[in-house]
């Protein structure tokens, strides 16, 4: 085991060295200036097409609505990786990892943004008369290139494993273990009775699971963690300074261009971005890619929200609160910091309801990225009897999950990650020139919107 865990060292240095951060920076980078920066200069816009309609349309029919998609979407990243994420990165690659999380971010929005659009545009009605669609039918329709498609959707399946299974299970067990003397096995037991009752059935319920819990939980998280940043506001400009310079320390003995590219801010800050927001990844857009009676540029405007909405709002609070509390310095791991800060602000209560919000997050979670995984077995085979063997190892996994230690699951979901991520990007970079097209023909024909 211990090999293994070595072994899966050596290829995270791999995956996530310059290269992988420039592909990531730069393909982001690529479609803002070529898109003239887009959130920026047509923010209204966006604004309007995304959470302005809400107020205003309904879903059409039985089909999944566009916020039913971006509910899935952001239950795969909520809790798990805007708060223990920021958590882990903060005590790992310090208060630095922030700022390149908001530099990830920035650019993320538009990498999000094109994988979204070109989901649609690239998406197959199946005989079933649903949609499939996302890096995978990208890959094969519109670069022509069905082994990189077929790989997308192998890694993925991985990659479900992971940032979709373990990692939440161990958060769950985390989170509980800090208040109940529970046996790690039974926790793990627990949430694969809970999500087996979910996923047993049809893909709607999970989209309809996350469409009502996420909104809720994000809320009441979100207002917790103002509370808590206004209660330590003397601390504030302290934290903000922290972020800055820690952005641009680098280790000891390590000059140049190459400390700036290894650096540990750097590192975890942008793989704990792309973790959070899963800009680059290609798994969100599945999601997006099943919505009925859409507007491939419009169904892209979510990508950018969901971005802005997890790391600029969410994940910039968590770290406020963990940096306003004067808690970091202390050596101890993600969810127990973030625990340690909610007791000191509500008392034992708040960090048993902190626990208690975790749990809510991870559960959906779990169930999106089964999601994710659901859709890329629909792309890769025709067996039906693929589906309940993958549900069966999956189920296996969280209980499995629950007992492994905190360390091996990040770094191991870090690997899954940045090779998901390498595909897709180059399907981005190969057909930004459409997402170019498709927008600048939307911008043109909404000049007085």
């Amino acid at each position: 085991m211990e090999k293994l865990w070595q072994m899966n060292e050596v290829i995270n240095g791999w995956v996530w060295g310059r290269g992988m951060i420039a592909l990531l920076l730069g393909s982001g980078a690529l479609l803002m200036f070529r898109c003239r920066f887009l959130p920026l200069t047509h923010a209204k816009l966006v604004w309007q097409k995304t959470m302005g309609s809400l107020f205003h349309q309904r879903g059409k029919g039985d089909g999944v609505t566009s916020f039913q998609a971006v509910a899935t979407a952001l239950a795969g990243t909520l809790g798990v990786g805007s708060v223990i994420g920021v958590a882990t990165a903060l005590t790992i690659g310090g208060p630095g990892a922030l700022f390149w999380m908001w530099i990830s971010a920035f650019f993320g929005m538009m990498s999000k943004y094109g994988e979204v659009v070109l989901a649609i545009i690239y998406r197959r009605r199946q005989s079933d008369g649903s949609y499939l669609g996302g890096p995978m039918t990208t890959l094969e329709y519109g670069c022509h290139m069905r082994w990189l498609g077929v790989l997308f959707a192998l890694l993925c399946l991985f990659a479900s494993f992971g940032i979709g299974n373990i990692t939440p299970v161990n958060t769950i067990t985390m989170a509980l273990r800090t208040y109940v003397p529970i046996p790690a096995v039974m926790i793990g037991i627990g949430t694969a009775i809970i999500v087996g009752t979910v996923i047993l059935g049809s893909a709607k319920r999970i989209m309809r699971f996350n469409e009502i819990v996420v909104p809720i939980i994000s809320m009441i998280y979100i207002i917790a963690c103002i509370y808590l940043i206004a209660v330590h506001a003397d601390h504030l400009g302290s934290a903000l300074f922290s972020i800055w310079d820690g952005a641009f320390t680098f280790p000891a003995g390590v000059g140049g261009v190459g400390g700036f590219a290894i650096s540990k801010a750097m590192h975890y800050g942008i793989s704990r971005g792309v973790f959070s927001n899963e800009a680059g990844m290609g798994s969100s857009p599945i999601s997006h890619a099943s919505v009925e009676h859409v507007d491939a540029v419009e169904q892209g405007f979510w990508g950018i929200f969901e971005v802005f909405f997890d790391t600029i709002v969410v994940c910039t609070l968590t770290a406020l609160v963990l940096l306003t509390s004067n808690l970091l310095p202390q050596n101890i791991d993600g969810i127990t910091l973030a625990i340690a800060c909610f007791e000191q602000g509500f008392g034992s209560l708040g960090g048993m309801l902190f626990a208690a919000s975790i749990i809510a997050f991870a559960i959906p979670s779990i169930l999106g990225w089964y999601y994710y995984a659901r859709e890329c077995i629909r792309y890769l085979f025709t067996w039906r009897w693929i589906l309940p063997i993958y549900q069966g190892l999956f189920l296996i996994l969280l209980v499995v999950g629950a007992m492994m230690d905190l360390h091996y699951v990040w770094e191991l979901a870090d690997t899954l990650n940045g090779l998901m991520s390498i595909p897709n990007l180059m399907a981005l970079v190969i057909l930004h020139g459409v997402v170019v097209k498709y927008t600048k023909e939307y911008v043109k024909s909404h000049r007085g919107d």
